[in-house]
């Protein structure tokens, strides 16, 4: 065993103490499974968070419908992405047919194990995951793999480039590598990968976030009229900025409900301490006026269909990143973003190209923003139209993606 191993052994008992790992199956992060391999055809599906692991769904949907006998073992790192599907699969009919297990961590021991308990017939990865002793091990046992919704970004295209043996090696593992544009596609094709060819942008064909019915028209009869603005996604510092951002909002529009939903819902506490607010997961509902931490998994949806204005965070202090910008826009919201958007810049410039998304560069921008919209039902309305209609043509990405993999399984 490398010195690696007893490390991570250590990494993961930490995690399993914060939170970010469930510690009843830490053993699935070192290929431990007292399971049993479902019998028939099973392809492994990995997606690193919630975000790759939806994008997911269309193509878990589809190859059900064209190959009920074929089952999925569907992976991912994060305990959000695994609470998630546990509440997304049921309602899809995916129960019986996707199981989800945590992918084990780029061990040659560990992975060798994973593998040669479940021996899955093909592999896929979602975008940008390119673990070489994984990679390796798939290979060595005759298990083609398959790289889905591929992104590799201008950054990571010139860090890949000073080690182009590596990426060569790593890339050379795929049998295919289906892009999710042109450009990562161009950049793809220069490291090394075989096979590439542009398929489309499975987010773009992802569904519009759920919303348990009930619960939101109970919500829209507490609320009332008040203007609701959403931070969306928030990061820890972005919320600091939207309380200045509400207190000048507030006094511009009386009764301002704000709500902060943070990316990671296990910071509700910290942050409605520290803004002195009324938290969803304490049982607690929205005040009459002031800031109110929807720190709850799974209802960023019902967020989007409240508010009148929303912000999607991870993008105003650098260096950010950004997170999804298609998901408010399926619901017809009016959105903005900080300058900070780098793993999304392809969904922003689609949807600042329709003039359906606005970026801003500060917070006093963010307040222009916002109480422009708040005081525009009409604008609000205009700017939610155009994104919906920008991200509605999905094409038949899902379905293509789910017949290559099924091919793929098939050794044709």
């Amino acid at each position: 065993m490398t010195l690696a191993a007893p490390m991570l052994r250590v990494m993961l008992r930490i995690r399993a103490g914060k939170g970010k790992e469930i510690a009843a199956r830490i053993g699935e992060r070192r290929g431990v499974d007292p399971s049993r391999r479902p019998p028939g055809p099973l392809i492994w599906l990995h997606g690193a968070s919630v975000g790759e692991v939806m994008s997911l769904l269309p193509v878990l949907s589809a190859m059900a419908a064209l190959s009920p006998e074929t089952g999925v073992l569907l992976t991912s790192g994060t305990v959000a992405s695994a609470r998630l599907l546990e509440q997304r699969l049921p309602p899809l009919g995916l129960s019986n047919h996707v199981l989800h297990r945590f992918v084990p961590l780029d061990v040659p021991s560990w992975v060798c194990r994973f593998l040669d308990h479940w021996r899955p017939d093909a592999a896929g990865f979602v975008e940008s995951e390119l673990w070489p002793n994984t990679l390796t091990a798939c290979h060595d046992r005759g298990i083609p793999a398959m790289l889905i919704n591929a992104r590799m970004s201008e950054r990571s295209f010139k860090a890949w480039s000073r080690l182009p043996s590596a990426a060569r090696f790593v890339l050379g593992r795929f049998a295919h590598v289906f892009a999710r544009g042109p450009e990562d596609a161009a950049r793809l094709h220069a490291l090394g990968a075989p096979n590439v060819e542009v398929l489309g942008d499975l987010k773009l064909a992802a569904p519009m976030l759920p919303a348990d019915p009930d619960e939101l028209a109970r919500l829209t009869a507490r609320i009332g009229d008040r203007p609701v603005f959403l931070a969306a996604s928030t990061h820890p510092g972005e919320e600091p900025l939207i309380r200045v951002a509400h207190d000048a909002l507030a006094a511009r529009h009386p009764g301002l409900l704000t709500i902060v939903a943070p990316r990671h819902p296990d910071r509700g506490g910290e942050i409605a301490k520290a803004l002195n607010a009324p938290r969803r997961q304490a049982g607690e509902g929205p005040p009459d006026g002031g800031l109110w931490i929807a720190d709850t998994l799974g209802e960023l949806g019902l967020w989007y269909r409240l508010c009148h204005a929303a912000f999607v965070g991870r993008s105003l202090i650098a260096p950010g990143g950004g997170q999804n910008p298609l998901e408010p826009a399926r619901l017809g919201c009016a959105i903005a973003a900080g300058p900070h958007t780098s793993n999304f810049t392809d969904h922003v410039s689609l949807l600042r190209g329709a003039g359906a998304m606005e970026i801003v560069a500060d917070v006093p921008e963010l307040i222009a923003f916002a109480s422009g919209m708040l005081a525009d039902p009409a604008a609000r309305t205009q700017m939610g139209q155009r994104a919906a209609d920008a991200v509605r043509a999905s094409g038949t990405v899902p379905e293509d993606t789910a017949r290559a993999l099924l091919t793929l399984s098939q050794g044709s």
